[in-house]
């Protein structure tokens, strides 16, 4: 009992560091799509480790089932969201497409006003 409380708040610390780094970078990166890149990924960690240890933490089988339900939503809707808030602030100009190597939208998005 006493290591499984170890793990739970060892995975806890580790979620909550991810997040304050999402939010160091969100502050930090100059342009909307570094700071999607730096947000998105350590915030859905974030967010599973600090599920996991409530889980493993609280030990019952809402727990673990609340936690995998939210575990599943995160997943899914985290790639998505980042991809839509990029295509948004693409289109609405916010990005230095000068400065992008690849510019695979803007073919999207010629082929679609012809």
């Amino acid at each position: 009992m006493m290591l499984l409380d170890l793990i739970a708040a060892l995975l806890m610390l580790v979620g909550a560091l991810l997040c304050v780094d999402a939010a160091v970078s969100l502050v930090r990166f100059p342009d909307v799509l570094a700071k999607l890149h730096a947000i998105t990924k350590p915030q859905v960690l974030g967010m599973l480790s600090i599920c996991l240890g409530i889980a493993i933490g609280v030990r019952t089988w809402w727990a673990v089932a609340v936690a995998l339900l939210a575990i599943c939503f995160q997943l899914v809707t985290a790639p998505v969201s980042a991809s839509m808030v990029a295509r948004s602030a693409y289109r609405s100009g916010l990005v230095p497409t000068k400065e992008l190597l690849v510019d695979d939208l803007a073919d999207d998005l010629s082929d679609t006003t012809r």
